[in-house]
């Protein structure tokens, strides 16, 4: 058995970069890089790695290393278009792999840790990826001046050939890698002009995704599909509580399962080991356990509401207040109340989680498609006892991540440590764990109540919501709350650009043992928002789209806001005037045919959101039927700043679109005696194919930097259909979701 906990230490990654400070402080922000970059020393051809996001070998092979995950959103693709475009790359040349776990070098600039995530991979990554692009571009003419003893000025590239041509010579990358790496990595570069981009932003079929044929062809590594020789599979008994213990385990007739060859306590439950997932299965369906229920969340969801309502009727923590909203709603001519109620939901992500871990004399190896590398790393290493650097983390494709498979590996990182390290173990969830042992979306409640004056003016908004804390749940993002504020219970209402003089938004975070994680962006205030806005207007006789439009029509630079607990970054589109925002709107609705008449039975409702700093709107139809109604049509607006690869930015609202009615139309997960009643997709029901809409995107043209274009399209669909049905019918839904109505 392998003594792992006195590993011989491993020489870091960063100790064998040499001068960094000097060469890297002007080509990659933030980043350590040494005087001569990544190059392979060794008796045969260099390949040129001036930097710590791509390499170009003596193949002419151009790898970009992705600081991000790729698990579907498509940022490969999108990372190896930017370095693609500054380089004059071929598309053809293209080639991504995982960046390692190093923090230093890979950070995410927004997060301050090694994390895929809040839709921002592209908006932190475009600078550093286009300087490096750039430089290694600077590099390859000056190795091509100096072999043809010409002007750098007068060598060209061409998709992916040097070029002077007056002599009329040619290289490739890989022909001049060798010698470009022994250039000095130049401490400034220029990048292209924008106007001259030839990759980014294009549209004409150029660019096709690099990880599709290996997912088409099914040769794509996942998590799932990983192994190793002599891998033992692991699945976990856990209780059908939250915060319950093992009380006592009788393992003798698991142990007895053909195949079983260890069953392990861990912090988590009980684990037990096979041959094959099958055999692990049936050895767990043969434990005995009982558990200690002393401490776990023992309420169901009639007492959650409970809890949840007697705290709605009281004032909560400030988020933020404009104005005095008592005053001006004792004065409003006519008020406005409404309630919100969302359920608990699951991420129920295509690929149940998974992650294999291998134990050496070095330190431990860990497959997985977790985004969040450095929290894996630093709490890996606690728990063996390890230097963060002897951990190494294998970055594999994720089939949904949705924040929440770090916990699947460092349950896989207990077992393995449990059986002394004597194999490597992949760990397997089944859907069923997923769904009762997972994270999820917190239950949330909403109070909204507005006053307008004899004109119909709105001049009153008081929120209240109360809800689980998820930032406060997460040690390496606890630090986001301000005076106990949780940003994710409140943001789409306390960030509010609309122009209403008196604001309160309040919130209560709800003590609960559930485990909960963020799910997709400010999705439950957007929909209550946005569905009573429209509310609103019925009330004041506005055309929904008009009140929007003429809501946002004003430049609040001067607004006096007395609090405002939400993060800095967050506060500036607050105090900005908002083109991007109607621009989105007004493009929704025209092309969503605004105004245009309908046949009766039918509804169209429109809704705008402002999300992971990308302003979005969409336009749903509907029709309604004899059981309910059917979404049509969705009409999706996005201003995303630069659209680096318009088609992946569509596939994504069209996804978003698709989940997030999802969410709304029937998905909820509900407790009984604290235990989750739901197991699989039977009884938590998600969109089917043959109930999605028509979806058109439409991508505003913009040179501003990019911003979040991964998770806004859930965001504002669900309160544009709601305000649909609310439009052919006058039929609200402030329970959801659709379904209980």
């Amino acid at each position: 058995m392998k003594q792992v906990l006195s590993a011989t230490p491993l020489v870091s990654r960063r100790s064998l970069l040499k001068g960094a400070a000097a060469a890297g402080a002007g080509l990659i922000i933030g980043f350590h890089l040494p005087e001569r970059g990544f190059a392979q020393q060794s008796s045969g051809p260099r390949s040129l790695a001036p930097n710590a996001f791509l390499r170009v070998t003596p193949d002419n092979r151009v790898t970009v290393i992705s600081k991000h995950l790729e698990h579907g959103v498509g940022i490969h693709t999108g990372l190896a278009t930017v370095i693609a475009e500054e380089l004059d790359a071929d598309w053809s040349q293209m080639a991504v792999e995982p960046a390692p776990a190093d923090v230093e070098l890979y950070k995410n600039l927004a997060f301050g840790i090694q994390d895929t995530g809040g839709s921002n991979s592209m908006s932190n990554a475009y600078q550093q990826y286009r300087r490096a692009g750039a430089t290694a571009r600077a590099l390859l003419v000056a190795a091509a001046a100096a072999r043809w003893n010409v002007d750098p000025a007068d060598v060209s590239i061409v998709r992916g050939t040097l070029r002077h041509e007056a002599s009329e010579r040619r290289a490739t990358f890989g022909e001049l890698a060798d010698e470009a790496a022994s250039f000095d990595v130049p401490g400034e570069v220029t990048l292209k002009d924008p106007a001259h981009f030839r990759l980014i932003g294009s549209d004409d079929g150029i660019i096709r995704r690099l990880d599709s044929p290996s997912k088409i062809n099914g040769t794509a590594t996942y998590g799932i599909d990983m192994s190793l020789p002599d891998m033992l599979v692991a699945v976990v008994a856990r209780p059908r509580l939250f915060g319950a213990t093992v009380e006592s385990l009788d393992d003798s007739a698991a142990r007895q399962v053909p195949g079983v060859a260890e069953v392990v306590p861990i912090p988590t439950g009980v684990a037990v080991l096979a041959n094959s997932f099958w055999a692990a299965l049936r050895g767990r369906e043969a434990l005995r356990v009982e558990w200690d229920e002393t401490d776990a969340e023992r309420r169901g969801t009639p007492e959650l509401l409970a809890e949840h309502q007697r705290l709605l009727d009281e004032p909560g923590l400030v988020a933020r207040r404009d104005g005095d909203v008592e005053v001006a709603l004792a004065r409003a001519a006519k008020t406005v109340t409404a309630d919100y109620s969302f359920p608990i939901l699951a991420h129920a992500p295509l690929e149940p989680v998974s992650c294999l871990a291998r134990l050496t004399d070095e330190g431990c190896e860990i497959w997985t498609g977790d985004t969040t590398l450095t929290p894996l790393q630093m709490k890996a290493a606690e728990t063996l006892g390890l230097r963060p650097d002897q951990i190494t983390i294998h970055s594999v494709f994720a089939g949904g991540h949705f924040g929440r498979r770090k916990e699947t590996a460092l349950e896989a990182v207990e077992i393995v440590k449990a059986i002394g390290g004597r194999a490597p173990v992949k760990l397997q969830w089944t859907r069923e764990d997923e769904m009762r042992n997972g994270l999820y979306r917190p239950m949330y409640l909403h109070r909204a109540t507005a006053g307008l004056d004899e004109e119909g003016n709105v001049i009153a908004w008081h929120h209240r919501i109360v809800g689980q804390s998820l930032l406060g749940q997460s040690p390496e993002f606890a630090h986001f709350l301000v005076d106990g504020v949780d940003l994710t219970s409140v943001a789409g209402v306390a960030t509010t650009s609309y122009n209403i003089p008196n604001i309160l938004v309040e919130t209560h975070n709800v003590d609960l043992g559930l485990p909960v994680s963020t799910y997709r962006g400010n999705n439950h205030m957007a929909y209550a928002m946005e569905t009573f806005l429209d509310e609103v207007a019925h009330a004041a006789g506005r055309d929904p789209y008009e009140l929007r439009r003429r809501l946002l029509s004003h430049d609040v630079r001067e607004k006096q806001i007395d609090v405002l607990a939400i993060p800095e970054p967050m506060k500036a589109h607050i105090f900005a005037e908002h083109p991007r925002d109607l621009r989105v709107l007004q493009l929704a609705a025209e092309r969503g045919g605004w105004g245009e008449p309908l046949a009766a039975g039918r509804g169209r409702g429109i809704a705008v959101a402002y999300a992971y700093s990308t302003p979005i709107a969409q336009v749903a139809e509907v029709t309604m039927t004899d059981d309910g109604f059917k979404v049509d049509r969705v009409v999706c607006a996005i201003d995303c700043g630069v659209a680096v690869n318009p088609d992946v930015i569509r596939a994504q609202m069209e996804g978003g679109i698709a989940y997030g009615l999802s969410s709304v139309m029937r998905s909820e997960l509900t407790l009984s005696g604290g235990a989750i009643d739901q197991s699989n997709f039977h009884d938590f029901q998600v969109l089917r194919i043959d109930e999605m809409p028509e979806v058109e995107v439409h991508i505003v043209a913009s040179d501003a930097a990019p911003t979040g274009a991964g998770e806004p399209g859930v965001v504002p669909v669900g309160a544009a259909v709601a305000n649909a049905v609310f439009a052919a019918t006058g039929r609200t839904f402030h329970e959801l979701p659709f379904s209980r109505n």
